[in-house]
């Protein structure tokens, strides 16, 4: 008898001490991470939030040496995004509620779910250059047309797998349910599943949306840039992480200062609506 408690003593011990060489290890990576994010945070906070003024945010991009600001290449950055993600979320969530509601298991499905996972792992680059060869390279002219259809490409993917990940995990039941009573497939989906799911279809669109307002090299293959202010979409069109790119690497004081402005610009609102998903999924648990 006192040697089963000696063996269970000695499970005991060793699981506890497992647990805390485990549980160490993940406070170490996590601390590891929140380092370097803190400091991430604190370089572009204390190099961008100088460059933030009233003239960088309404006067155009400035030659070498001038004062000027980055508002041509705010408006193309916000006009690209918006448009790409009203072209994009549509297409990701009747392709998403086609995968979860009507064709789970069928060849379609299988071929789509294997073409969205390449989307969603190929490298941004990727859909620049096949936008490049499809739009500008035909129509002999960068474009911000060409920019937001590279920016959906890479918002369809993301709105396709959260939208059917989030159906998915509506209760069968409510369906039945709303079977029972004779309601029709499309007003079951649209009134009940969807509305169970909205938040979690919410995030996937927020979360496609902050990925998508750093993306530099599909715009640099397609809507190129701008120094100046155009509405014309069928022009080339500035953007903030071409702006920043090209300010960046500069040689000019006020350039650089104007890079780190729109750095902290776009770090601001990626981590706005990343909280903001986060948010929406913890109200929704």
């Amino acid at each position: 008898m006192s040697s089963m408690l000696e063996a269970r003593r000695a499970r005991y011990v060793s699981r506890k001490r497992i647990n805390f060489i485990a549980l160490t290890m993940s406070l170490a990576a996590m601390g590891f991470g929140l380092f370097w994010l803190a400091w991430i945070l604190w370089e572009t906070f204390r190099l961008g939030f100088g460059g933030l003024t009233l003239i960088a945010l309404t006067q155009m991009t400035p030659p070498p040496n001038e004062a000027g600001g980055i508002a041509n290449a705010i408006y193309g950055s916000f006009l690209m995004v918006m448009l790409a993600t009203f072209v994009g979320t549509p297409i990701g969530i009747m392709a998403g509620i086609y995968l979860a509601e009507y064709d789970p298991k069928g060849w379609l499905a299988s071929l789509t779910r294997f073409v969205n996972d390449i989307l969603l792992s190929a490298p941004s680059i990727v859909i620049g250059l096949f936008v490049y060869a499809v739009v500008v390279a035909r129509f002999k002219s960068f474009s911000g047309w060409a920019g937001v259809m590279a920016l959906a490409l890479i918002v369809i993917p993301v709105v396709i797998r959260t939208t059917e990940n989030m159906l998915a995990l509506v209760p069968s039941g409510l369906r039945e349910a709303a079977y029972a009573l004779g309601t029709p497939k499309w007003k079951v989906i649209l009134l009940i599943t969807l509305k169970a799911a909205r938040a979690g279809v919410v995030t996937g669109v927020l979360l496609a949306v902050a990925r998508i307002s750093g993306e530099t090299a599909p715009l640099l293959f397609t809507a190129l840039n701008n120094q100046f202010w155009t509405s014309n979409l069928g022009d080339p069109m500035a953007s903030l992480p071409v702006t920043i790119f090209k300010f960046a690497m500069s040689p000019y004081e006020n350039w650089q200062q104007l890079a780190w402005a729109g750095v902290l610009l776009i770090t601001m609102t990626v981590l706005g609506l990343n909280i903001l998903a986060r948010v929406l999924t913890r109200n929704k648990h």
